[in-house]
C-alpha cells in the first residue's frame, strides 16, 4: 500500500533522520513513536506531500485512497457542522450522509447541532467533525496525529473499539499508551535518526526494545574488552622488534573491530530523579460540596447534589460528555459559584486548580527557567532543569521567552509550576494534553509522590489507571461513587449492564418462546440426516484440531528451546544483528505458544461438551 525508501531531512544542519524506510500494508495498525522533536509529523507531512525529503522515494500502491487528521484543524469558515463532516460529493448520498450521523453522535454530537456554524463550537468539536468525514468516507489509508487530544474519555473508548474493526490500515501518533496497546500491531519508533520497527503493540515493544538494547550493550561491552586486550598487546610490544608484527597485527584487527562496532542507540527518555515539595497536611475532610444547584440559564445540570472528598484520595470523574464534568470541577475550584447549596474546605485544605487558562497567568516577560524559578519553595537550579526537562524543556529551550512559546508549551510549564509549589488539594482537567509519553509517566512519578488529594478528569486510561483510587460517575445530573480504581468501576459497571441485559431483554424472550414451524414427514426425515451428518463432521472436525494443535505446539517448543541456546552461546553476538533477530523470532514464537496452547484448551473444552451433549441425545 505504502513504501518509504531511504528518507532523510534535516533542518538548520540538524539530521532529522537518515535512510528511513518503512512498509506498510493492509491491515497494519502503525504507530510512529519517539522523542519529542524526533521527527515523527515530519514523516507524516513528507509521506502526504507537504513536505519534500532531502532524499529517498514515498509510493502508494495505485488507486491508494489517503485520508489524514491533523493535531489541529484550520479555522472553520461559515460551515456548518454537517458541511464539515459532509464534502461535497457526497451532498446528496443519503447513505453517507446517515452513516456520517450516526458517527457524529458517537461523538457526542446533538441533532441540534448538525446545522451550528462550525466555528461557534471550540477546536476540538471542529476536530471531531473533520474524524467523522474521514470515518465515514473510510480511505485505505487513515493517517492520525494524535486523535485522542480532543475526545473526553467515553469517546475515546468508542472511538477506540471503531477502530478495531476499520477494514483499511491506520498510521498514527499518539501519545496515549492505553490506545496504543488496545490497536497496534506495529510500532515503528523513530530514534537517533533512525527507525525501528516492532511487532505487537506499545508494551510487547517496550520488552523487545529493552531485550534489543540489552542484546547491543552486551555485544558493545564484548567488542570493547577485545580492543582493549588487542591494545595492551600493541602498547606493550610495539617497541620489541621481535614482537613489532605481532603488535601490527593486533592495531589492524582493532581497526576491523571498530570498523564493525555495534552501535548502541540512545537510552530512552529518562525518568526524574527528583522528589517534588510537599504540601501542608489537611484535615481528614478536605472539601464538601452539599445541596448543590447549579445551571446555565435555563438549562440545570446539578439539583441537590453532594460530594466530599477526603484525605489522600485520587478522584477521577469520569462520565459521557456533556454530563458535567469539567463543570463539578469548576464548582470544586470555585470559577463557579452555585445558584444554591455550599462549598466547605475543610481544615488547613488549600486547593490548586489545573485548567488550560491557567496559561494566561504566567509572566510573558520572563525565560522558561525564569518562570520556573518563581515559586515559594526553595528549589535548587538544578532541580528546577532536571523537572523542565521530564516535561520536554531541554537545552535552550528553557531560555526561551514565555510569550514565544505555543500553547501545549504554556500549558506544560503551568504543569510545572503548580507541581514545584502544590496546594494539599490538587483539581486538574485534562493534564495530560500537550505531552509525550515520557512527560506522562514523568506526571505519573510526580503525583505518586503527592502527598495531597487529588481529583482530575482524563480520558488517557493509562494515567487513570496509574493514579485513581476512587471513580465518580457524572451521569443525568447525579453522581455515583465506586470506592477502587478504574478497574474495578469497569467490573462493577459490566455486572451491572449484563444484568439489566438478563433481566429485560433475555428474560421478554424467554416468556414467550417462539412458535414451532409445521415441518412435513419427509423433509423431517432430510434435516434429521442432515444434523447427524453435522454432528458426525464435527466429531472428527475437533480431535483433527486438537492433533494438529499438539503437533504446533510441540515444534514451538523446540524452537523456544532452540533460541534460547542460542543466546546463550557468547558466538551469537559477535556476528552484528544475529542476536537482535533471535530474539524478534524468540518474542515471535513465545506469542504463538501462548496463543496455540489457549486454542488447545478451547478445542479440547469443545471436544468434552459436544461428547457430553451426545451422550445426552442418544
Amino acid at each position: 500500500m505504502l513504501t518509504v525508501a531511504g528518507l532523510s531531512k534535516s533542518f538548520g544542519g540538524r539530521e532529522l533522520f537518515d535512510d528511513v524506510s518503512l512498509n506498510i500494508m493492509s491491515g497494519d495498525r502503525i504507530a510512529i513513536t519517539g522523542p519529542n522533536g524526533a521527527g515523527k509529523s515530519t514523516l507524516i507531512k513528507i509521506i502526504l506531500g507537504q513536505e519534500e525529503p532531502d532524499g529517498g522515494s514515498v509510493s502508494f500502491i495505485r488507486g491508494t485512497r489517503v485520508g489524514y487528521l491533523p493535531q489541529e484543524s484550520e479555522p472553520a469558515g461559515n460551515e456548518t457542522v454537517m458541511e464539515v463532516a459532509v464534502p461535497h460529493e457526497h451532498e446528496h448520498d443519503g447513505q453517507f450522509i446517515a452513516k456520517v450521523k450516526q458517527i457524529l453522535a458517537s461523538l457526542g454530537f446533538k441533532q441540534t447541532d448538525h446545522d451550528r456554524p462550525a466555528k461557534e463550537m471550540s477546536g476540538g468539536w471542529i476536530m471531531r467533525a473533520h474524524l467523522a468525514r474521514l470515518l465515514a468516507e473510510e480511505p485505505d489509508l487513515l493517517m492520525l496525529d494524535e486523535p485522542t487530544n480532543h475526545l473526553d474519555l467515553e469517546t475515546l473508548i468508542w472511538f477506540q473499539d471503531y477502530l478495531k474493526y476499520y477494514p483499511g490500515a491506520i498510521l498514527m501518533i499518539s501519545h496515549d499508551r492505553e490506545f496504543l496497546n488496545n490497536l497496534c500491531t506495529h510500532i515503528a519508533e523513530l530514534r537517533s535518526s533512525k527507525i525501528m520497527r516492532y511487532t505487537g503493540n506499545y508494551d510487547e515493544y517496550l520488552v523487545q526494545r529493552a531485550a534489543m538494547e540489552a542484546t547491543l550493550i552486551a555485544t558493545a561491552k564484548s567488542q570493547q574488552r577485545e580492543i582493549d586486550r588487542l591494545q595492551l598487546f600493541a602498547d606493550r610490544f610495539g617497541a620489541k622488534a621481535s614482537k613489532a608484527s605481532q603488535a601490527q597485527s593486533k592495531r589492524k584487527q582493532i581497526e576491523r573491530i571498530k570498523e564493525d562496532m555495534i552501535e548502541v542507540p540512545d537510552g530512552p527518555e529518562s525518568t526524574m530523579g527528583f522528589r517534588f515539595p510537599q504540601p501542608q497536611r489537611s484535615g481528614q475532610r478536605v472539601i464538601t460540596l452539599e445541596k448543590i444547584k447549579f445551571g446555565y440559564g435555563e438549562k440545570i445540570i446539578y439539583d441537590g447534589i453532594d460530594f466530599e472528598a477526603e484525605r489522600d484520595q485520587r478522584i477521577v470523574l469520569v462520565g459521557p460528555n456533556g454530563a458535567g464534568k469539567s463543570t463539578l470541577l469548576k464548582i470544586l475550584a470555585q470559577v463557579l459559584t452555585p445558584q444554591a447549596g455550599e462549598h466547605k474546605l475543610g481544615h488547613n485544605a488549600k486547593f490548586g486548580y489545573f485548567a488550560q487558562h491557567r496559561a494566561a497567568m504566567l509572566n510573558p516577560k520572563h525565560t522558561v527557567f525564569q518562570e520556573a524559578l518563581d515559586t515559594p519553595q526553595r528549589i535548587t537550579e538544578q532541580a528546577i532543569r532536571t523537572v523542565l526537562g521530564s516535561f520536554l524543556f531541554r537545552g535552550d529551550d528553557i531560555y526561551k521567552p514565555v510569550s514565544v512559546l505555543s500553547g501545549g508549551e504554556k500549558s506544560r510549564l503551568a504543569l510545572v509550576k503548580l507541581l514545584l509549589d502544590p496546594p494539599n488539594l490538587l483539581l486538574m482537567d485534562e493534564p495530560t494534553t500537550h505531552l509525550d509519553l515520557a512527560s506522562v509517566d514523568a506526571l505519573i512519578v510526580a503525583l505518586k509522590q503527592y502527598q495531597g488529594t487529588l481529583v482530575f478528569i482524563s480520558h488517557d486510561v493509562h494515567f487513570i489507571r496509574a493514579l485513581s483510587t476512587h471513580v465518580v460517575r457524572v451521569e443525568a445530573g447525579q453522581l455515583k461513587h465506586f470506592g477502587g480504581g478504574y478497574q474495578y468501576y469497569l467490573d462493577k459497571t459490566a455486572q451491572s449492564a449484563r444484568a439489566a441485559l438478563t433481566s429485560s431483554s433475555f428474560g421478554s424472550v424467554v416468556s414467550r418462546p417462539a412458535a414451532v414451524p409445521k415441518v412435513d414427514r419427509k423433509e423431517q426425515k432430510r434435516l434429521e440426516a442432515a444434523e447427524r451428518q453435522a454432528r458426525s463432521d464435527k466429531k472428527n472436525e475437533i480431535p483433527k484440531r486438537i492433533a494438529a494443535l499438539e503437533k504446533e505446539i510441540a515444534d514451538l517448543e523446540a524452537k523456544e528451546r532452540d533460541y534460547a541456546a542460542e543466546l546463550e552461546k557468547p558466538e551469537t553476538y559477535h556476528s552484528g544483528g544475529r542476536a537482535t533477530q533471535i530474539n524478534r523470532e524468540l518474542v515471535q514464537v513465545t506469542d504463538r505458544l501462548e496463543a496455540a496452547n489457549a486454542e488447545w484448551e478451547k478445542a479440547v473444552a469443545d471436544l468434552a461438551q459436544f461428547v457430553a451433549a451426545q451422550s445426552t441425545t442418544e
